[in-house]
């Protein structure tokens, strides 16, 4: 008898431990910083320039929340901040971005801003080439490890993600890792998204509401508009364009 309850005692705490590291529901907070001095100085040069960047804060953040199950994820604009560059008329790039991913049919609707433009996209999950390296690093609590891809041909893009979290998704399109992504890089747009927090808590379905503002369009039609519309505009069209595809 003794041994009977040894041995169920074993096994209980064989599933607990395993349902620990391999969570595959909850909800993260990222939060997205930009470098808007960087981006101003890849912009133009000149005294106004300086003028501008005297007057606002070297980075902007937003937050984004983050519900995911085993089977599907969703990313969209979370608790309000200040945006530093409202005294100017402008918005934070992507700043209402919002992507759903379902992994049981590899689709990704997507609604994304482009200025005060909404455009939705609906697509197959990006599969990206992501080559692993060996650095780790602790971010929200959990032992991340990094991996290193490219967008757009020639973007960089620089990930963390953590195997103790089985459901392979990752703030706006990335996707693809041995578990979730927990920060991502973009050298080229001086942005990153970092997990502030980590909730193992079971999201309702009405979290997971379809994006549906916005035009229509392939990731190719909406690239197509973006440099016409833009096409004075130097490197600031290329630019916007990594933004849609982030």
């Amino acid at each position: 008898m003794k041994k009977s309850i040894y041995t169920i005692t074993i096994l209980l705490l064989a599933v607990v431990s395993a349902q620990a590291q391999f969570t595959t529901q909850g909800y993260i907070e990222f939060e997205r910083k930009v470098n808007i001095h960087r981006q101003f100085d890849d912009m133009q040069q000149g005294p106004w320039v300086e003028r501008m960047k005297a007057q606002i804060p070297k980075f902007s953040s937003s937050f984004f929340d983050y519900y995911f199950t085993a089977t599907k994820t969703i990313y969209k604009p979370g608790k309000e901040t200040e945006n530093p560059l409202k005294m100017f008329g402008g918005g934070t790039p992507a700043g209402k971005n919002t992507v759903l991913t379902n992994f049981l049919t590899d689709s990704v609707i997507a609604e994304k801003q482009v200025f005060e433009q909404a455009f939705l996209l609906q697509m197959p999950i990006r599969k990206m080439k992501w080559k692993l390296d060996a650095d780790v690093r602790t971010i929200a609590g959990y032992t991340c490890r990094k991996a290193v891809g490219i967008i757009c041909d020639s973007v960089y893009v620089v990930a963390f993600y953590t195997e103790d979290i089985a459901t392979t998704g990752g703030p706006e399109m990335f996707a693809g890792l041995p578990g979730m992504i927990l920060e991502i890089a973009v050298p080229r747009l001086y942005t990153t998204w970092v997990a502030t927090k980590v909730q193992l808590t079971t999201p309702k379905e009405t979290d997971f509401v379809k994006p549906q503002k916005g035009k229509k369009v392939s990731p190719q039609e909406l690239e197509k508009t973006i440099f016409s519309s833009m096409k004075d505009w130097g490197n600031f069209a290329s630019r916007n364009v990594w933004w849609v595809s982030i």
